[in-house]
């Protein structure tokens, strides 16, 4: 993206869609409120933007900005930090709404968190400052967390920390925000996110739910943002319940549970499906691999069980639903509430012996190789490695951009092919650059 020489802001426009007018609105305001100082800040950012432009940054930083950190990954997307200018804190429905009263704390689940913040994705709600969507959230960065966690009024940056507590990067799950308050600058130089889980097993990359310019997005972003990531803090919702847990019935999405709920009661210790999975790392993936271990597992895992979730977890999830004559989506290695209650009481069918052909008795998964590190995947890397992954992707089904080979030197070919895979993971922006990281790797080679 080619930075603007002699402008830090959209050309005037005669546009009537609702992003256009509340920029022309906002703008119109910041210039009838500017003092005898504004000028100077404005041609300060223009000199900025220029000399960015001139030495080829490809992107204009304003004045007396924070220094911004790079994206971690090559090709993420160097202009997804957003400029996200937000509202003070507000009644529902703006100013002339009527006031929250005091304070109070709704309960609310994950999946609720995560269902309302999926509607203004799906709504497609435009970026504002000063609009307020039907709902009566204002249509900006901390109006849409404030909408997200169902609180009781339009909250800002400055404020939306006293709804939450303050937790660690390993703590973060699906519901959770990570807040950036820059007291410099508050309005303009702030930010706020929801998160919605990890994207990969390091934790370099997860799904963000946030409220930009031009609309809401959802997008894979790297830990813990594309720019300022340093000073994001993740916290949690004061007032987060437990997500009710809910029988499972033969056939039904869910968890991959396909036998009859009437056998038992499901066990209320259910941690949900967010404990589980590629990405997690917690207490209970160590429980569920002792467990399954007590059930005849022992021979899938190399060492462990551990906290981390890995594929000898899936397997011997898999291996345990498989014995109790499940199969296809109701087998699919990830515990739900059902197999979570056959193996915390005791019930059900233990995993057959290896080699005694009887169902739950899986034959071992190739062993994925060793990821050879970025440095192998690089223009003008030439190497086995490059040869390996190529002959993979063909492999997968992901070799049309190969004319000849795949071959040990990185061309486009590769790039593209990788790329291609990543986007089949669901992943998009910086997560599908076509640069094979050690998650990109692990699922080629599975």
């Amino acid at each position: 993206m080619v930075a603007p020489v002699f402008e830090e802001f959209d050309p005037a426009s005669d546009c009537e869609c609702p992003g256009c007018v509340d920029r022309r609105r906002a703008a119109a305001a910041s210039r009838a409120a500017g003092t005898g100082g504004r000028p100077a800040a404005h041609r300060a950012v223009v000199v900025a933007a220029a000399a960015s432009a001139v030495l080829g940054t490809g992107q204009a930083a304003p004045a007396l900005a924070a220094p911004q950190q790079a994206p971690d990954r090559p090709g993420a997307p160097a202009d997804d930090g957003p400029e996200t200018p937000q509202g003070v804190k507000a009644p529902l429905h703006g100013p002339g709404g009527k006031p929250a009263g005091a304070a109070r704390l709704p309960a609310t689940t994950r999946t609720e968190i995560i269902d309302r913040a999926e509607k203004w994705v799906a709504a497609k709600v435009p970026y504002s400052m000063s609009a307020y969507w039907s709902d009566g959230y204002r249509q900006d960065c901390s109006g849409y967390v404030s909408m997200a966690w169902n609180l009781p009024g339009n909250e800002w940056t400055g404020s939306l920390h006293t709804y939450a507590t303050r937790i660690t990067k390993e703590e973060l799950q699906p519901g959770d925000m990570l807040l950036f308050h820059n007291p410099a600058d508050p309005t303009n130089g702030s930010h706020v996110v929801l998160f919605g889980g990890w994207t990969d097993y390091t934790h370099g990359y997860y799904t963000v739910y946030e409220q930009t310019r031009p609309t809401t997005r959802r997008l894979a972003t790297p830990y813990a943002y594309w720019t300022n990531s340093s000073k994001y803090v993740p916290y949690r919702y004061k007032g987060l319940t437990a997500d009710p847990v809910v029988p499972q019935v033969p056939g039904k999405e869910g968890g991959g549970d396909g036998a009859n709920p009437g056998s038992g009661a499901v066990p209320p210790a259910y941690p949900g499906r967010a404990a589980f999975g590629p990405g997690a790392d917690n207490k209970h993936v160590t429980r569920l691999g002792r467990l399954l271990v007590e059930r005849g597992a022992k021979r899938f895992y190399a060492s462990g069980p551990g906290p981390r979730w890995s594929d000898a977890d899936l397997r011997a999830t898999q291996a345990f639903q498989q014995a109790q004559g499940w199969s296809g989506a109701a087998a699919d290695g990830l515990p739900g509430p059902l197999t979570w209650s056959l193996l915390t009481t005791g019930k059900g069918r233990d995993i057959a012996p290896a080699g005694s052909g009887a169902v739950g008795a899986p034959a071992p998964a190739p062993r994925v190789p060793a990821y050879p590190g970025r440095g192998m995947f690089r223009p003008g890397a030439d190497n086995a490695h490059v040869t390996q992954l190529g002959r993979q992707l063909v492999k997968k089904g992901f070799g049309r951009y190969y004319t000849q080979g795949p071959g040990p030197r990185w061309g486009e070919a590769d790039r593209r092919g990788v790329e291609a895979f990543q986007r089949a993971q669901g992943w998009r922006g910086g997560a599908a650059d076509g640069y094979p990281g050690p998650e990109t790797w692990r699922r080629l080679f599975s």
